[in-house]
């Protein structure tokens, strides 16, 4: 293991009912901003709870509304000129990771003069930020109670994840009820996206790390558990309840203890697809994912094997180590594939004509993967395994 820090301030609110403690949170009469995506919210009787709690706290209330599921620079431009603009002493995120993320670059926006986009491309140091809380409405992303976003300028076609501890939210309520309403394809996404976090800190090369690897494993067997019968019953409080925490606890830092942290060369690899096509980011991950895996496992199997084993169940009785190993992967796409999730770069209208430009994206910051890192070659080869 390698020595580490594990710090999370962030107060997680978990179970039905506690969007009381919104109220408590606050402080008595502040400038609240609200950010959230679309109608849903008002349609299932989140947004109704959200403002009950506000007035408690006599809040003046601001709203921003419409974040895209790939949020983007010039909606986070609206949300930090509403902050200037009227005071805003704090920032509430009601929805999934993409309104989360857009908030949070809100939030150190709010505090710069400049171009937000220079605190995302690191051109500027993030020195300050409002503080935010948030309402989660989809698990997937983790983003409510770690310190991560990802952000698009669809100016450039450029999207790039960034991270600062002035973000972590202060608080986070996470009510399954409040995600009774996600429909079958966002909830799929939702498991492929934990699922991937839980992967990507899986494959690091950090030696005598058996308890997180077995967490990561114990994780993982959950979802493959449990995120079929969520498919089936997407009302089910027990199943929604379950993949809540499993979202959040797959990336809130716990998973990286002792490690190097892990790959997440297909994050990048993703976060530059979904710039170019601004397709969905679980169904893009589902799509590279399982292909990453084959491609890494030529050159050393053993990690790929040890998934198989532990996590699959695969028996390397009488298989050679890539044999075993090739199992897992296919294991893994086979899963995925029976919870409805898409498997082709195909299935989404994409061809292989604009590889080069999502494999120069993929490299806008260097270093892409640390299990295995790759190189331009590498990048377009897993492109090409996903057609």
């Amino acid at each position: 293991m390698k020595n580490f820090l594990q710090y999370n301030p962030t107060k997680l609110y978990f179970g039905e009912g506690q969007v009381k403690q919104i109220s408590e949170e606050l402080e008595q009469g502040q400038s609240v901003l609200v950010v959230f995506g679309g109608g849903s919210i008002k349609k299932n009787g989140v947004y109704d709870a959200v403002m009950t709690e506000l007035e408690t706290a006599e809040a003046t209330v601001y709203e921003l509304t419409g974040v895209e599921p790939n949020p983007r620079l010039t909606t986070v431009q609206k949300g930090v000129d509403l902050c200037k603009e009227n005071g805003i002493d704090f920032l509430l995120a009601v929805g999934g990771g993409s309104v989360i993320d857009c908030t949070k670059a809100i939030a150190v926006g709010a505090k710069y003069s400049g171009d937000p986009w220079d605190l995302i491309t690191q051109k500027a140091p993030i020195e300050s930020a409002l503080p935010l809380g948030t309402v989660l409405t989809l698990a997937a992303t983790g983003s409510e109670m770690n310190m991560v976003s990802v952000i698009s300028n669809w100016e450039t076609n450029d999207k790039l994840g960034w991270g600062s501890p002035l973000v972590y939210p202060r608080f986070s309520v996470l009510d399954p009820t409040y995600t009774f309403s996600v429909p079958e394809h966002q909830t799929v996404y939702g498991i492929v996206d934990s699922m991937s976090h839980a992967l990507e800190h899986y494959f690091h090369r950090t030696e005598n790390t058996p308890m997180i690897d077995g967490f990561i494993e114990s994780l993982l067997r959950t979802a493959i558990e449990t995120g079929p019968k969520l498919v089936e019953n997407l009302d089910s409080y027990e199943y929604r309840e379950t993949m809540m925490y499993l979202s959040t606890t797959a990336f809130n830092g716990t998973l990286m203890n002792g490690t190097d942290g892990g790959d997440w060369a297909s994050h990048r690899i993703e976060h530059a697809l979904s710039a170019v096509y601004d397709i969905p980011h679980g169904g893009g991950l589902a799509i590279l994912f399982p292909n990453w895996i084959e491609h890494v496992l030529e050159d050393d199997p053993s990690r790929v094997k040890q998934l198989a084993v532990n996590v699959f169940g695969i028996s390397p009785e009488g298989k050679s180590d890539l044999e075993t190993a090739r199992e897992g992967a296919q294991a893994l796409r086979d899963f995925w594939d029976t919870l409805g999730a898409p498997s082709r770069l195909a299935d989404y209208d994409i061809d292989d004509s604009d590889f080069d430009r999502i494999v120069e994206k993929t490299f806008i910051k260097p270093g892409v993967g640390t299990y295995k890192q790759l190189d331009k070659d590498s990048v377009r080869d897993i492109l090409k395994r996903s057609l």
